[in-house]
């Protein structure tokens, strides 16, 4: 299902910064940038900062940075809601003007004693209208602004997602607008800056549903065209559910922190609820080809830990090694590690894709490369540092001292040799030198491994190590 738009399509993406941005909000944020990539349109973003005692700078930069490690890059943005009361209160007037809106001065208890006697009457509770024709203020009350709802006919909503869904006038209540201290609510702003921002295409969770008949009365009163909606469904965690922190409702830069690549965020993301064929692994470019809102499924999707990753070791094995290092060297340094002196990242990054799920194990693996260990792990050092280890240790040593072609090659010969003048299997001898030079019992192949850590720390490490394996005694 796909159709091609006749204006310019401009979505955005609204968060609010009273929390941190989550799975959920990539997504949509996601698929709205694909929406405006699709059809050659444009990205806005929007920071919906009007509850001040919520707001914090630090969400509004978590959301920034997270954006920006992503990759989703705005055409416009960020805008701040704070920076538009005086045109929310210009609206407001209008609104006020035109008859689409009237002062209320109920007041908290009013309302509840209202809302408690529809309830006992087994009614929907809404606002009454009350104050609809009330011509003098209150004094000593502060009102708010409501919208006048129509009272008659029906609101349908188009929905590029959920289909055509119909609400009766009716059973909508008068929404505030401003609230008595002048602060907009969310129902209200919401359309001012789509409205004023050209907005055609507005992606958002499907708990937003409800809201949208509110909306579109209030565009049609202001004369102006609704955007086309598309209401996507939630995601669930594996249990199914509603998502929360231990199924991965976690801030966005959690998992850049725990390893995993943007690119594996977003492949993965991008899948639940929408899909093309079997395939699995979609690069940014293909996403933006394929992908149109009204393809996206209206049932809600499950949060599978398993596939993410599974999706993350793909992109780290097919990465450039150049991506790979940068962000290596990013998980280093959180490790309080200086990348500096040691081997080149593109090419430690290369020696462990293979085996790394995430960017935060190579990292952890890698430190050897660059920090001297003080300890050995103790059931490796066990079972491959004892004497018996001595002997190919020493002659490992003499090996690689006389080695000038410092390669993985000639390093390999040298362990297959000593191997072999000994009469032991491979593993009996790269194994206590993988040990030796590592401090653990896992490496990249151990040829490479050498040639990585460089001459002069190889020899010293096996010098401690001969040390030590001299120093076991009889001890296996």
């Amino acid at each position: 299902m796909s159709d091609t738009p006749t204006r310019t399509v401009r979505t955005r993406f609204a968060p609010s910064p009273t929390g941190y941005l989550h799975i959920g909000g990539v997504r949509t944020a996601l698929f709205s940038w694909l929406q405006a990539r699709r059809h050659g349109g444009e990205f806005v973003l929007r920071i919906e900062d009007t509850d001040r005692a919520r707001s914090t700078e630090e969400a509004i930069q978590v959301i920034l940075d997270g954006m920006e490690w992503l990759g989703l890059r705005a055409d416009e943005g960020p805008l701040y809601q704070t920076d538009r009361f005086d045109r929310y209160n210009e609206i407001a007037a209008q609104l006020l003007a035109s008859g689409h809106a009237y002062h209320c001065y109920c007041t908290k208890e009013e309302l509840d004693e209202m809302r408690a006697a529809q309830m006992a009457r087994g009614e929907k509770p809404r606002y009454d209208g009350r104050c609809r024709d009330r011509k003098e203020p209150k004094p000593g009350v502060p009102p708010v602004l409501r919208f006048r709802n129509p009272d008659q006919g029906q609101v349908v909503v188009d929905d590029k997602v959920r289909g055509r869904v119909v609400f009766d006038n009716k059973e909508l209540d008068d929404l505030v607008l401003l609230r008595s201290d002048g602060v907009p609510t969310y129902n209200y702003s919401v359309v001012v800056d789509d409205m004023d921002m050209g907005i055609t295409h507005v992606v958002r969770g499907d708990d937003h549903l409800n809201n949208t008949p509110r909306q579109i009365n209030v565009y049609h009163a202001l004369g102006a065209e609704p955007p086309v909606f598309a209401h996507v469904p939630m995601i669930l965690g594996p249990d199914g559910a509603k998502l929360s922190k231990r199924h991965g409702a976690v801030s966005v830069l959690q998992y850049r922190q725990e390893g995993y690549l943007p690119e594996a965020l977003l492949n993965y993301l991008v899948r639940l609820g929408w899909s093309h064929g079997d395939q699995e692994i979609f690069s940014v470019d293909e996403m933006i080809e394929l992908f149109d809102i009204g393809d996206v499924n209206k049932s809600a999707s499950s949060f599978n830990p398993e596939k993410l990753l599974w999706l993350n070791q793909h992109y780290i094995k097919e990465a450039p090694p150049a991506r790979l290092a940068a962000e290596l060297q990013w998980q280093l340094e959180r490790l309080g590690v200086e990348c500096s002196r040691g081997p080149a990242l593109e090419a430690v990054a290369e020696a462990f894709r293979e085996r790394a799920k995430t960017m935060h194990e190579m990292a952890q693996a890698a430190i050897f490369f660059y920090q001297d260990f003080e300890t050995y792990h103790e059931k490796a050092a066990r079972q491959h540092l004892g004497a018996a280890a001595a002997e190919p240790l020493k002659q490992l040593m003499a090996g690689l001292e006389a080695l000038e072609d410092w390669q993985a090659g000639p390093i390999h010969d040298i362990v297959q040799g000593v191997a072999e003048g000994l009469g032991l299997k491979m593993g009996k001898v790269a194994q206590p030198l993988r040990v030796a030079v590592s401090g653990g019992p896992v490496s990249p192949p151990i040829d490479v491994t050498v040639a990585l850590l460089g001459k002069d720390k190889t020899l010293a490490r096996l010098r401690h190590a001969v040390v030590v394996a001299a120093s076991a005694g009889d001890c296996p």
